[in-house]
């Protein structure tokens, strides 16, 4: 097993970036690593509720992931299990953490994917979630409201 971590600055308070990232609103500006829209997305933020996010890429394959939320704590931290359900290939159940504390410019993101089967699903998942990542970030950074600001 391996695991990845990326970090991220973003302008906006943690309360508002805690928001994209567990609202159905919110994901659905930012999941998938490049501009394909998201097509389903589904979030249930508590502990023992479940996301889905389904979205296309722009050759044109869907790809769908599914979790569950085991810990909230607004706005400082997210963990979830994730998986695929269609479009990858599933090597099982994974864990995703997500740290937010407040920085000058706004919010540092950690975001931590672990529990990944080898080094290549590692190396594919961090180009995946620094494409997400980055779209994140140029929400924020362009002035958008985000999903509750």
């Amino acid at each position: 097993m391996t695991s990845l971590t990326l970090v991220r600055r973003i302008r906006a308070r943690p309360s508002i970036v805690f928001d994209a990232l567990v609202t159905a609103e919110g994901i659905a500006q930012w999941w998938g690593p490049d501009a394909g829209p998201v097509l389903i997305a589904e979030a249930d933020a508590r502990i023992g509720g479940r996301f889905k996010v389904r979205f296309r890429l722009l050759d044109g394959t869907e790809h769908e992931s599914t979790g569950e939320y085991l810990e909230i704590a607004k706005p400082e931290r997210v963990k979830m299990t994730w998986r695929w359900t269609y479009g990858g290939a599933d090597p099982g159940e994974s864990l995703i953490e997500m740290s937010l504390r407040p920085v000058a410019e706004g919010t540092e993101l950690t975001f931590t994917h672990s529990r990944l089967q080898d080094e290549e699903s590692s190396r594919s998942h961090e180009a995946g979630w620094s494409g997400a990542l980055d779209k994140l970030e140029a929400i924020f950074a362009r002035g958008a409201a985000g999903p509750s600001r």
